[in-house]
């Protein structure tokens, strides 16, 4: 299988990871493509299918769990799995792109263990777990139970972020943005625009 470069960014929910790898995909010299993860949850009403994620049943992710499909994958809560298929980063490969991850920090640790040579990880740090906080509450998008469950989460996986090959404080965005983009333009060999 042809391969290509791995660029995994992980961060606790709502720390900008997500606005930081669209940035990094709207850059055509980069030549990267979204691994697309797979997640046994329901969809929130502005994703879809295929884009965001591939929507599976718990059935049909333990079946590919047990077929032995996902390159990594995890139950970050109970019966809600996250992974990543194997057929998704070959599909990328061969397109010959490289592949940028938007991933939880034990998947993204998992990935760079898997792929040591491939793979630049990127920790994006929120400024405060209380700014965290601020940020999740102003998406609208869960229950105060559940913003709590992120931030009690968000404290273990910052004290992952010296096993990552970088760290971005994301306090102020377009240098958070700046910093990412240095980060895989140099990574990948990209010709500068």
């Amino acid at each position: 299988m042809k391969t290509g470069k791995l660029i995994v960014f992980s961060a606790p929910s709502g720390s900008g990871k997500t606005t930081i790898v669209r940035h990094l995909l709207s850059q055509p010299e980069l030549k990267l493509d979204f691994s697309i993860s797979a997640a046994s949850r329901e969809p929130r009403p502005e994703e879809v299918d295929g884009k965001d994620y591939y929507f599976l049943s718990l059935e049909d992710f333990k079946s590919k769990i047990k077929n032995d499909e996902f390159l990594e994958w995890e139950e970050v809560y109970r019966d809600n799995f996250y992974g990543t298929l194997k057929s998704e980063v070959k599909r990328i490969w061969e397109s010959g792109k490289n592949v940028i991850f938007d991933i939880d920090v034990v998947g993204g640790l998992d990935i760079k263990h898997i792929y040591p040579e491939e793979t630049l990880a990127v920790f994006v740090k929120p400024p405060s777990i209380e700014e965290l906080k601020i940020r999740l509450k102003k998406r609208k998008t869960e229950s105060e139970d559940k913003i709590n469950m992120r931030v009690a989460k968000a404290s273990i996986e910052l004290a992952t972020a010296p096993q990552f090959d970088f760290i971005i404080e994301n306090k102020h965005l377009q240098t958070a943005l700046n910093e990412a983009y240095e980060l895989v333009s140099k990574y990948v060999g990209a010709d500068k625009k």
